[in-house]
């Protein structure tokens, strides 16, 4: 690996000082390259970690990506012909990742153009629009006229006045989603979004609601024209999919085959209460994964991490009953001192532990002989006490029968001075 990308060797020490934020580490590095760019969602991660990672890999590499988020890693493989399988728990995501691998034919972009231009004419003349998403205080999001000219934006989109093929929709609802969050009054100065204050933009709420309708109908050519020019940037060249289903058994979800995986490369939720579900409520309402609440907390809960919503409240009678204790020394000290600042935390890191030896115990059942692994893991800090998700990982996989296994630092992650990021390394017996 190259050493002007990681800084540092392999290593189970402790970060040494000197390492920066490294942006180019993290998904800002993607928001202009092609079909990764097309939606600014948090749960992308690095594609220069990923193509780095990716270089070993010969005419037989057949990757794995358990935990696919945006669908960096797939893209990755399929812009370079390796083939990927990837998996994931949210339909939004599974539907993203397999429109961003769609193998487009040479008038698709043609054909999204035009029909974004037939679509904004339709919505600049506006009209009643009686549905909404029900998305909890969305006035938090939207003033009204931003929110009426995109009911309008997505009545069009969904009422064709003619014939047009399904991928061309796909994208449409992509071209839509970028004006929607762009126009939302939210902030993605930080990794997690979080909500403008008032008066951020003021200038925007002097229009009237004419200007609003044309701003947001232009703004949806401009996102339409620009996916289809990226279309032909680094296009899939290798058959690569993503399959909706839990990484916990992934014998479950992968296709059979007499083919095991020779690598993975991925990069799991972190253990932070970060919920993924609460970035990608807005594109899941507005495109029909999501219709309230109560969906979004019980599809976080499924997931590894989650809090969402009524995700807490279930967390708070969860108990371990699952793959046994977790092999790190001192792991139920460290569950026990994060408890004492609140029980609910104590109980998320177990869980979320105990979900990952699931799935590491999962996985060795569909690795080919010597397969290498490549977590790309973030430690955390609950009150006083550091999580050492990095060698817990370790820890995990060796105690499933990996060997090799390193952990190197790659990254600092923020201003807090504990908080880095790693690359777990480990290879299937």
């Amino acid at each position: 690996m190259s050493p002007d990308l990681f800084a540092q060797p392999v290593t189970n020490d402790k970060p040494t000082t000197g390492l920066g934020l490294r942006a180019h580490l993290t998904f800002r590095g993607n928001v202009a390259l092609g079909r990764h760019g097309w939606l600014r969602l948090t749960p992308a991660y690095s594609l220069a970690l990923v193509r780095e990672l990716l270089k070993p890999s010969g005419p037989d590499e057949f990757v794995l990506e358990p935990f696919s988020g945006t669908g960096t890693t797939p893209l990755a493989c399929a812009s370079l012909g390796i083939r990927c399988h990837a998996v994931d728990i949210n339909p939004f995501l599974v539907w993203l990742g397999n429109l961003k691998l769609t193998r487009f034919d040479g008038g698709a972009a043609r054909a999204l153009k035009s029909a974004a231009a037939r679509i904004s004419e339709k919505a600049r003349a506006g009209g009643a629009h009686s549905w909404k998403p029900d998305l909890h205080q969305i006035e938090k999001w939207w003033d009204a006229p931003t929110l009426h000219a995109l009911a309008a934006l997505c009545d069009a989109i969904r009422n064709p006045t003619r014939d047009r093929a399904d991928n061309v929709d796909s994208l449409l609802r992509v071209a839509f989603c970028r004006v929607m969050i762009q126009s939302a009054n939210v902030s993605f100065g930080h990794q997690s979004m979080s909500f403008k204050k008032k008066g951020d933009e003021a200038g925007l709420f002097a229009e009237t609601p004419t200007q609003t309708a044309n701003r947001i109908a232009d703004a949806f050519v401009v996102a339409a024209s620009e996916i289809a020019d990226s279309m032909v940037i680094e296009p899939p060249t290798a058959d690569c999919r993503v399959l909706l289903g839990d990484s916990r058994d992934l014998p479950a979800v992968l296709p059979a085959s007499e083919d095991r995986y020779t690598a993975v490369i991925t990069s799991p939720p972190y253990p932070n209460r970060m919920s993924y579900i609460r970035e990608l409520r807005p594109y899941m309402y507005w495109l029909g994964y999501l219709s309230d609440g109560r969906a979004a907390g019980e599809l976080d809960w499924r997931a590894i991490g989650g809090t969402w919503g009524c995700a807490t409240s279930m967390l708070n009678t969860w108990t371990p009953n699952g793959h046994g204790e977790i092999p790190f020394p001192h792991f139920d000290r460290i569950v026990r001192d994060i408890g004492q600042g609140h029980a609910l935390l104590g109980r998320y890191v177990h869980k979320y532990f105990e979900d990952i030896k699931g799935h590491i115990l999962s996985l060795k059942q569909v690795l080919a002989s010597g397969a290498r692994c490549h977590y790309i893991v973030g430690n955390s800090k609950f009150y006083d006490t550091v999580l050492p998700v990095e060698g817990i990982y370790a820890a995990m996989f060796e105690d499933a029968g990996f060997v090799d296994v390193g952990v190197e630092t790659i990254r600092k992650r923020t201003s807090k001075k504990e908080l880095y990021e790693f690359v777990v390394h480990a290879f299937a017996p």
